[in-house]
C-alpha cells in the first residue's frame, strides 16, 4: 500500500482546513520544501500536494511553487486543486506532477473527463470523489455543498478505463475518527480495476493497519503528531 503524505497549499503556506471549509483554516510551520524532506526522510515516496488556492479559483494557482517543489524532491507528486481542463493537466504533469487529480470535471463532465484519461494516460490522472453516506455513497459536489445526484458507483461506472480513485467520506474528513473502513472495503470489492487511495479519518497505526486499499491519504493526525509517519509506513501492509 502506497501512503500519500498529504500537504495542502493556500498562498504557498501549509494548511489544512476543517471538512473542506475555508473559513476552518489551520496554518502549519514548515515551508513545503522542508515538509517534503521530512516525507522523503521519513520513508515516503509519494507525496499528495494541494493547491487550495486553485481549487477555489477553478484553476490551478500555485504553479511556480509546484514546480519549484518538484524539483526540490525525489518524491513522485501526485497534485490536486481547479484542474478543469487540458491544458491544466498538461501544465501540472510540465511542472514535474506525476500524477494530476481530477474532481468536480469527472463528475460535471465525463465525456471530457474520459478524453483526459486518453489523452495523458490513466496512470497519470487520478480521480477524484467525494461521497456523503447515508445509505448510498453519494457523491457531492461544488465544495461538498452540493448532492450530484449520483451515487460513487454510478460515476465510477462511466469510467472502466481509469486507473486511480481517490476516495473521501467527507463526514470523516479532517475529524480524527477513523476512516470508513465498510465503505472503503465494498469499495475495494465492487470497483477491481481502480487502485483506491482512502481518504478521511486516517488517525492511528491501527488504521493503516486495516485498511484494503491501494493508498492511503495522511493528512491532519500526521500534522498535529498523532500519527508517526515513518511509523504509518512500517505498519502498512
Amino acid at each position: 500500500m502506497i501512503l500519500y503524505p498529504a500537504m495542502d497549499l493556500i498562498g504557498g503556506r501549509i494548511v489544512r482546513l476543517r471538512q473542506g471549509r475555508f473559513d476552518e483554516v489551520t496554518f502549519y510551520d514548515p515551508a513545503p520544501r522542508n515538509a517534503l524532506r521530512g516525507f522523503a526522510e521519513a520513508g515516503a515516496e509519494w507525496a499528495h500536494v494541494v493547491d487550495l488556492d486553485g481549487a477555489r479559483a477553478g484553476a490551478p494557482a500555485q504553479h511556480a511553487l509546484l514546480r519549484e517543489l518538484a524539483a526540490s524532491t525525489p518524491l513522485r507528486l501526485q497534485v490536486a486543486g481547479g484542474v478543469r481542463s487540458a491544458e491544466h493537466v498538461a501544465a501540472l504533469l510540465e511542472a514535474g506532477a506525476l500524477r494530476v487529480v481530477v474532481g468536480s470535471l469527472a463528475v460535471r463532465d465525463p465525456e471530457a473527463t474520459s478524453a483526459l484519461i486518453e489523452r495523458f494516460g490513466p496512470e497519470h490522472i487520478t480521480l477524484s470523489l467525494d461521497v456523503r453516506v447515508a445509505g448510498e455513497p453519494m457523491v457531492a459536489t461544488h465544495g461538498w455543498q452540493e448532492d450530484s445526484g449520483q451515487t460513487l458507483w454510478d460515476v465510477a461506472a462511466l469510467y472502466p478505463q481509469a486507473r486511480h480513485l481517490l476516495l473521501t467520506d467527507i463526514g470523516r474528513d479532517g475529524m480524527l475518527e477513523g476512516p470508513n473502513h465498510a465503505l472503503l472495503a465494498e469499495a475495494v470489492e465492487r470497483l477491481p480495476h481502480l487502485a483506491i487511495q482512502a481518504s478521511g479519518g486516517v488517525t492511528s497505526l491501527d488504521d493503516v493497519a486495516r485498511l484494503t486499499t491501494d493508498g492511503a491519504i495522511l493528512g491532519r493526525a500526521m500534522w498535529e503528531g498523532r500519527l508517526s509517519l515513518a511509523e504509518a509506513l512500517r505498519a502498512r501492509r
